[in-house]
């Protein structure tokens, strides 16, 4: 019986989503990061920068799925411990997520991912992602825009949870 309704509910979102599928195109984005340290983090972080991709595929009529994948790296700050310093330096991490958005309108947005960001250096972690956000697109061409996101993007790991707001300044193209 479980299967039975796992296979009706997918069938149904196949068909919903081919339906709705030819009212707007799939679209890929390619965009700059720029992430603000907040609480401990930002004791510890200057700032990040980065970039991403994200594929966005259209499921309903205000309702698109999402997969994004990019490169943040972030300056740490140096610390004192009673008169020794320990250089601060940059890491990098590859943040891959997956979620959805919503436009509230034309081109103001909702969106919300999961995902897991993966240290670039040796002996590092990886962390669990969420991350809540809003935006708006500005049309510049029939199949492109340019869009403007900010968010909350939290990163935890080892009983300890990091987060920044993050700014997305990107180029949509239409596929």
């Amino acid at each position: 019986m479980k299967k039975l309704l796992l296979l009706t509910a997918v069938a149904g979102l196949f068909a919903f989503s081919s339906v709705n599928a030819q009212t707007k195109a799939p679209k890929l984005s390619v965009g700059a990061e720029f992430a603000f340290p907040m609480g401990d983090f930002g004791d510890a972080a200057d700032f990040g920068f980065g970039g991403s991709l994200q594929y966005q595929h259209p499921v309903a009529a205000n309702l698109l799925v999402t997969g994004s994948a990019g490169y943040t790296s972030f300056k740490f700050k140096d610390i004192d411990f009673g008169g020794v310093t320990i250089k601060g330096g940059n890491a990098g991490y590859i943040p891959v997520k997956a979620g959805a958005r919503y436009y509230f309108g034309e081109n103001f947005f909702a969106a919300g991912e999961l995902g897991a960001a993966f240290s670039t250096e040796d002996g590092g972690s990886t962390a669990f992602v969420y991350t809540p956000g809003i935006g708006v697109d500005f049309p510049v061409a029939d199949k492109g825009s340019i869009e403007l996101g900010a968010r909350y993007e939290a990163w935890s790991a080892d009983s300890s949870t990091s987060g920044f707001i993050g700014l997305r300044l990107a180029y949509n193209f239409g596929l």
